[in-house]
């Protein structure tokens, strides 16, 4: 804020990424509460919304968002940094009916710019470009035409961060009845004025106006003089000129006569006029309501990949403010619906509602939501707990029902119903995607387990151990790899690689790998000789992908100690961790698979005395970040050094646990540790 201004002003760039919007909200919320014109939210996060919406998906760049705010009202502009025409991000200057209807085919922030702003218009900098539009008070006339193209120079100092707000406080708010917008509304003391001024004129002893707005709170007194009209033959009745679901009557208690009636119709008219006006005034600001708490709904919604988390979310944005309980009901393989979720206003009521939604016959419940689930249309529910249910389809797919029961005061009015099939729909979307998104998770899982030996080895006087951590999407198989192998001289194999690049591609890959190397050392193919081969086959089938690889045979030597031959193949060299104390790398590094026609790979030939370790492990455990530092391999072997003395499988735990913990994020990379010990006495 300027020091010794009215005006507010901050900036702010944003990440191109899904939680902009709501960033972009918290600050436009934040201005809006310091310069006190909360009356313009509505309308101002609706158009934030759009314009930050449509520049994530369409520019596809960092966003600078400029929020400025004055006595008169607020100015909000975002700006990407994408290269061609303004057209492409959906927005632009305002044009006519065929542009608009063509722009109104890509996207809508166009046409909402166009509707709710005062005054809008695109802004073209050295850097980039974007739009912006200004919301006046409403207690101030808005200007009229068309905008004219911006050419404002660029902000200076664009630097300032932002957070995104949390999806737990958006929801909180979102479930939350909205503060009355109509508390300040001049209509009561108009119709005031102009009662008790027709009253003196026709000299009349009181009177009353009434207006029944249709929102299920019946006829109200919107203005009232003197004393209560009397019924009889002196009662002078003249209807207000309004619109449904608006209705309303004039009162007095006053003789009809020759010029009462003319001047209370006339009266009546003038006030039906503001009536009209309050009522479009109120219908703009309902629909701009529901247009926000839709968009802030599908944000909501698409945060979730977890299918009963998204089920269990659609009731609590449903209740209260769209209806007094809701259940989700989905449909099994053979069709029969099961109850998901469910809320109720009143929590004491929610044994009641589940037990209405269990009962079964043919005028029940279940039955009315079984004729929607076939049906896919709406169908009204009775009874105890009255509403109304809609199917939930996603991609022709139908997945179950949205029962929502009445609101406690009224009947659910056309705008809330269609609202209702909005959320609907976007619910069906949102649980459909968590479905995929479970199934590729469960495939992905299902397809590293068959990469990795379900057990390991158990050999006397050597153990093995071995921890593996996936990536943090766990939607994706990722192509680090471990195995123990019998060799047929009676020594065993030790084998952990990393095939370049993640998905299935790289697993088919991996089990490539994992494959030949099995194959050629069952037929007594020397480790140099396996390499070769595995290298030309990487070549020939890997699709361009390559892979670093350690290969160690363990065999036993004098005095108790084990024989390593160690061959790394573009690998990390492992770390020595003697029984007495010390760690230290070992090996010599050789040349990747899969990338040249020849290799090199050269022998590095270890003992290992009783008590000591060889630790393998994929960059996963080097490359861990936390901000701009890594883990890295003298980070490794410091953590390593502490460990002598334990057994293989504490080694592994420890360094997994040490590495994981480096960082609170989750892992970029699949992290694997193998650990081999001379457990001999």
């Amino acid at each position: 804020m300027n020091a010794g201004s009215d005006e507010h002003v901050r900036r702010v760039r944003l990440p191109a990424d899904r939680r902009t919007p709501a960033a972009a909200r918290a600050l436009v919320r934040s201005v809006l509460a310091e310069a006190g014109l909360s009356g313009l939210a509505n309308e101002a996060l609706l158009l934030t919304t759009e314009l930050t919406t449509n520049a994530v998906e369409h520019a596809r760049t960092e966003l600078d968002i400029e929020v400025e705010a004055d006595d008169t009202g607020l100015t909000v502009t975002v700006t990407d940094f994408a290269s061609g025409p303004v057209e492409e991000l959906v927005v632009g200057v305002r044009n006519d009916a065929s542009d608009l209807t063509e722009v109104a085919e890509r996207g809508r922030g166009l046409l909402l710019v166009d509707h709710f702003a005062s005054r809008w218009g695109t802004t073209y900098l050295p850097t980039g470009k974007g739009v912006w539009f200004r919301l006046d008070r409403s207690d101030r006339p808005r200007s009229a035409g068309p905008a004219a193209v911006d050419r404002r120079p660029p902000a200076a100092g664009v630097d300032a961060t932002g957070e995104s707000a949390p999806s737990a406080a958006a929801m909180s708010e979102l479930m939350q009845t909205n503060p009355d917008p109509y508390a300040d509304d001049p209509l009561p003391e108009f119709a005031a004025e102009l009662l008790m001024r027709l009253a003196e004129m026709v000299g009349a002893a009181g009177g009353v106006i009434r207006l029944d707005r249709g929102d299920g709170q019946g006829a109200q007194v919107l203005a009232r003089y003197g004393r209560h009209p009397r019924e009889g033959s002196d009662l002078l009745r003249v209807p207000l000129a309004v619109h449904r679901p608006y209705a309303g009557e004039l009162e007095l208690d006053a003789a009809p006569s020759a010029y009462a009636r003319p001047l209370a119709v006339l009266a009546a008219e003038r006030l039906s006029l503001h009536l009209e006006n309050d009522r479009l005034r109120r219908a703009d600001i309902r629909r701009s309501a529901w247009l926000t708490f839709l968009a802030e709904a599908s944000e909501l919604l698409a945060q979730s990949l977890d299918v009963e988390l998204t089920m269990a979310l659609v009731p609590q944005l449903v209740v209260p403010r769209l209806g007094q309980w809701c259940a989700v009901h989905t449909t099994d393989e053979w069709g029969r619906l099961r109850l998901a979720a469910a809320s109720h206003a009143d929590e004491a009521m929610l044994p009641q509602l589940h037990r209405v939604l269990r009962e079964t016959g043919p005028d029940s419940i279940q039955a009315r939501l079984r004729e929607a689930s076939r049906s896919a249309a709406q169908v009204p529910l009775s009874g105890p707990m009255e509403g109304f249910a809609v199917p939930l389809i996603a991609r022709g797919q139908r997945l179950g029902t949205l029962a929502v029961g009445r609101h406690q005061r009224h009947r659910h009015d056309p705008d809330e119903v269609s609202v209702l099939e909005d959320v609907a729909r976007r619910a069906a979307l949102a649980i459909e995607n968590a479905r995929i998104h479970a199934e590729r998770r469960r495939v992905a899982q299902t397809l590293q387990k068959s990469l990795l030996p379900p057990v390991l080895p158990v050999v006397e006087g050597i153990g093995f151990a071995a921890e593996y951590v996936p990536t943090g999407d766990d939607a994706e198989v990722g192509g680090d790899f471990y195995d123990v192998v019998p060799l047929p001289d009676g020594r065993w194999l030790v084998v952990i690689g990393d095939v370049s690049g993640k998905g299935v591609q790289a697993a088919a890959v991996t089990g490539l790998v994992r494959d030949v190397i099995r194959v050629l050392v069952g037929d007594g193919k020397p480790l140099p000789e396996v390499l070769v081969r595995l290298n030309e086959t990487l070549v020939e089938r890997g699709g361009g992908r390559y892979c670093t690889l350690a290969l160690a045979a363990v065999g036993p030597g004098e005095e108790g100690q084990l024989d390593i031959s160690l061959h790394l193949a573009g690998h990390d060299r492992p770390v020595l961790l003697r029984g007495g104390g010390g760690a230290r790398f070992v090996g010599t590094g050789g040349t990747a698979l899969g990338l040249l026609d020849s290799i090199a790979t050269p022998t590095a030939d270890i003992p290992l005395g009783p008590g000591d370790a060889l630790i393998f492990y994929t960059d996963g455990v080097t490359e861990r970040r936390r901000g701009r530092e890594l883990f890295g391999t003298d980070r490794l072997r410091e953590s390593a050094a502490p460990l002598a003395g334990y057994s293989a499988d504490v080694v592994a735990a420890r360094l997994r646990a040490t590495a994981i913990g480096f960082s609170v994020e989750p892992p970029r990379d699949d992290i694997a540790i193998l650990v081999l010990r001379n457990e001999s006495l």
